[in-house]
């Protein structure tokens, strides 16, 4: 059954319902047992790993407002879950929430490759109470931050798609700033017809200038809405 898109921004918006929503990734019982007792008194919900098949197959990232991911887990280490993620993230254009590493074994190399993947924090073992606390907080700060931006990125995601493959040519011209004079002249139509394509676009996207919709596409890339980018079955022809 086809997944309805308002399901999926549902999906992203519930763990900011409620506590602070926690994935423990470790194979160590007793780490997981005393992140989960730290965690349990600051009235947060956790749920605990033991490898990191056991956290792919039972639920999905979104589920969380940040992951605590041991970086020697058995069988299938923590660098390779979290590349598996990053991956899987970009090609579905799913959320991915904070990852904050905890290892026994780290190194500076090591810890600057993660953050520059987009781990929110390194941390060694044993990790002092207070200082977990500190990054988890500040992961789950950023998440809601994140997550915003996620949900508000896939609503013009929405919005670009239910736009005809003539409203896509004239969109790219008026977020490269051309008049409704010039853009008639490179698409070969009359003025009065980008004007009518030009007001359909804002009423689609709630707007009501062609500045406001510049301004609200500013961090989306052009890719999205290129005339050539939409596959056949999601471009309407018009």
């Amino acid at each position: 059954m086809r997944t309805h898109p308002t399901d999926i921004k549902i999906n992203y918006l519930r763990p900011r319902f409620g506590p602070p929503r926690i994935a423990i990734i470790d194979n160590d019982p007793s780490v997981r047992r005393s992140i989960g007792i730290l965690l349990g008194n600051q009235k947060w919900r956790c749920e605990e790993f033991e490898r990191a098949s056991d956290f792919q197959e039972s639920t999905k990232p979104s589920d969380f407002n940040c992951l605590i991911v041991d970086v020697k887990i058995l069988v299938k280490g923590g660098i390779e879950l979290f590349d598996e993620l990053v991956a899987d993230a970009k090609k579905q254009h799913t959320y991915l929430p904070p990852v904050v590493f905890i290892t026994g074994h780290g190194d500076i190399p090591m810890a600057v490759k993660l953050m520059h993947q987009g781990a929110i924090d390194f941390l060694e073992k044993p990790v002092d109470p207070g200082t977990l606390l500190n990054a988890i907080s500040t992961a789950v700060e950023s998440d809601c931050l994140a997550r915003d931006r996620f949900i508000a990125q896939f609503d013009l995601t929405e919005e670009i798609n239910r736009l005809t493959l003539r409203e896509r040519e004239v969109l790219s011209e008026i977020v490269g700033g051309y008049l409704s004079k010039q853009i008639a002249e490179h698409l070969n139509i009359s003025t009065k017809t980008v004007e009518a394509h030009r007001l359909r676009i804002c009423q689609k996207f709630n707007t009501r200038t062609s500045m406001e919709l510049a301004a609200k596409l500013r961090d989306m890339p052009v890719s999205l809405w290129e005339a050539d980018a939409g596959t056949p079955g999601n471009v309407i022809k018009h």
